[in-house]
Parts: structure tokens; sequence; C-alpha cells
């Protein structure tokens, strides 16, 4: 099992392509895009901010775990820091195995997980007065 973590500071670029393998029967993407509201505040976007050691130390026990669970033969995360105006993605989640709900399993815990464990913190950034 393969994985990579990648932590960028501008758009995501994440462009579909071949699997590596032939035994590869499932590929599961998954966008996560800022909403222009977080919780009943309208919002312009998120500052994310995160301790990147930490972080993909936690990313690598968390997928390590989960690939237990759930076989795969690669997973792709890519994570946005900084300013992310609303509408655009702030994760990019690739997730390859053989089978479709193998892929789509772990691709569900690993975000769940994430959000628990990762050292990844978001603030809104306030909608202009005039936006609302």
């Amino acid at each position: 099992m393969e994985s990579e973590v990648i932590f960028v500071s501008g758009p995501i670029s994440a462009g579909a392509k071949v699997p590596a393998s032939r035994e590869v029967g499932a590929v599961v993407e998954f966008h996560g895009v800022v909403r222009e509201s977080e919780g009943a505040e309208k919002i312009a976007g998120l500052i994310y901010e995160a301790y990147e050691p930490m972080a993909r130390r936690e990313f690598d026990r968390i997928i390590a775990e989960l690939a237990m669970l759930h076989p795969i033969q690669h997973v792709l995360v890519i994570h946005r820091l900084g300013e992310v105006r609303v509408g655009e993605a702030s994760l990019f989640v690739r997730v390859e195995a053989k089978h479709r709900g193998q892929a789509l399993a772990f691709c569900g815990a690993l975000i769940d997980r994430m959000k628990e464990d990762v050292p990844i913190w978001k603030s809104p950034m306030p909608a202009s007065p005039l936006a609302q």
C-alpha cells in the first residue's frame, strides 16, 4: 500500500490519472469544498493552519490503521493551508482499491478520523458586509 500526504498553499490541482496497478477496480475521489456559511454565519472562506510534522505523523498512523480494516492499493491526501475561499476545495482525497466497498469505506473513515485526530485548525474569514 502506498500513501502520499501533501500540504499546499494554493489551489488543489489533482487531475484524473490511470491507477498504477491493474489490480485496482475502484477509484474514489473526494473534494471537500468550503461552504458559504459556518454554522449560522455567512463567511468569505476559511483559514487553515496545521502543525505539519505532527499532521503528517497522524495521517500516516491513521492510514496504516485503516488499511488493515479496508485494504487499498493507494491513497493521496492533499490539504490546503492558508486562505481558502467559498467554493474552493480545501481537501482532496483519492483512494484506489480492488473493490468499491473498500475504497468508499476507507475514504469515509479517513475523513472522519482526520477531523478528530489530525492537528489542522480552521477559522472563518468574515463575509464582507456588502455580500450579506
